[in-house]
């Protein structure tokens, strides 16, 4: 099965094409990245040239893997989205529990809630309550008296989303799956044992930063802030007055997180932002690092706040991934492992995935992590009208039809 996905980035968008046979067994046949300016957390600034880019950027990805895309995923970002946690319960009076009783607390919840001016772009499961016992998976067969439901959903502005799917549609493609880009990225950089165990997916991007959080293999929150490693760029430029491309290049190769005595007395000759272009001037690495420090600290406090705000920070949650082209900065996974109190390694996407050396690094688990997203996982399978292969007559296939309804 050919499967593809897209990121809308603010620096980049990227567009990837796989050959999906199942969850173990992914062949990446291409993968394309653009810069783009286009974007500014979720408000594209250039509805034409943005459309452009992106039918460049399909028409190459077809040309390299040698397929014609019908469909597509499309990572969704959740700047100014917002997080809902509900649940609803049944008491059942010590009968089997079955999956007429887990319907019948689903239709009663707010699952098929709507609101005619947002998107869902989340809505599942994360847990089931018996008799006052968590478990993960439905608890179909034991005998209980008091069954309760728990449910994530993540609502975004409904004209946002319709932005970017009317540039998709306008490019004769389907849209088969929104997914929010914290979940994507996770997808891409935790492995197995880690989505079981616990683990907070950071993803440090150009002018936004994500976090997700998954627990028992489930993915229990999404969220993102709207700053990234350019506002370290940014702070850098101002700071030493400076170039941005100047700045950008003294974060990528003089910026650290870790502090060493030999900083005070390594000079770097930058130039200034005014005058001559000849002209330039002297600072030591201890003055890049004390401007950058602040920025990814508040960076980190202002995620770990939103951890807090959703009461995450008593789940003794003792994993960090981090990806985004930010996860390069130098000390940086010393510096999490710091704030966080938890161990901290930087992701590339899996290695299963066999990616070639120019793709195979933090900044792109946003958009692989596109095609390993599986929808069957976030349905509700037990409340999908089942296909049956011959027509049932009588009473008992009314009350089979009736059961799939209720």
């Amino acid at each position: 099965m050919i499967k593809a996905g897209l990121d809308f980035g603010n620096s980049k968008i990227s567009c990837v094409v796989a050959d999906y046979k199942n969850s173990t067994n992914i062949d990446i046949l291409s993968l394309a990245s653009i810069p783009s300016v286009n974007i500014k957390k979720n408000i594209i600034l250039n509805y034409d040239n943005l459309f452009d880019q992106v039918n460049n950027l399909i028409l190459e990805t077809e040309k390299q893997s040698q397929t014609k895309l019908n469909s597509i995923n499309l990572n969704f970002s959740l700047i100014n989205s917002l997080s809902y946690y509900y649940n609803s319960n049944i008491n059942i009076k010590n009968e089997k529990i079955s999956e007429l009783h887990l319907k019948k607390i689903i239709n009663q919840s707010e699952y098929f809630n709507s609101d005619p001016d947002k998107f869902e772009l989340f809505n599942n499961i994360i847990s089931y309550v018996v008799d006052n016992n968590q478990y993960y998976s439905a608890p179909l067969g034991n005998y209980s008296d008091n069954i309760k439901i728990n449910f994530y959903k993540i609502y975004t502005k409904k004209k946002y989303i319709e932005n970017f799917s009317n540039i998709i549609k306008n490019l004769k493609l389907n849209i088969e799956n929104y997914i929010p880009s914290p979940l994507s990225s996770s997808l891409a950089a935790l492995t197995k044992d880690e989505k079981e165990l616990g683990t907070i997916c950071i993803d440090l991007g150009h002018s936004s930063s994500s976090l997700a959080i998954f627990e028992n293999n489930k993915f229990v929150y999404g969220d993102s802030i709207g700053i990234g490693s350019h506002n370290v760029t940014l702070d850098i430029a101002r700071g030493v007055s400076t170039t941005i491309s100047s700045a950008e290049r003294l974060k990528t190769l003089y910026g650290s997180l870790i502090s060493s005595p030999s900083d005070d007395h390594e000079i770097i000759e930058i130039p200034i932002i005014s005058g001559d272009k000849n002209t330039f001037k002297q600072i030591t690495r201890s003055t890049l690092n004390s401007i950058i420090k602040p920025r990814i600290e508040e960076t980190l406090e202002m995620l770990w706040q939103k951890i807090k705000d959703n009461k995450f920070d008593n789940k003794k949650l003792n994993n960090v991934v981090i990806t985004g082209g930010g996860s390069q900065l130098d000390n940086i996974e010393k510096y999490v492992e710091t704030i966080f109190a938890s161990s901290t390694r930087i992701a590339n996407p899996l290695e299963k995935l066999n990616l070639n050396n120019n793709y195979n690094k933090p900044n792109f688990c946003d958009v692989i992590g596109s095609i390993m997203y599986d929808p069957n996982l976030y349905k509700l399978n037990f409340n999908q009208k089942k296909s049956n292969s011959t027509k049932k007559l009588g009473i008992s296939g009314f009350f089979t039809w009736l059961d799939q309804y209720i």
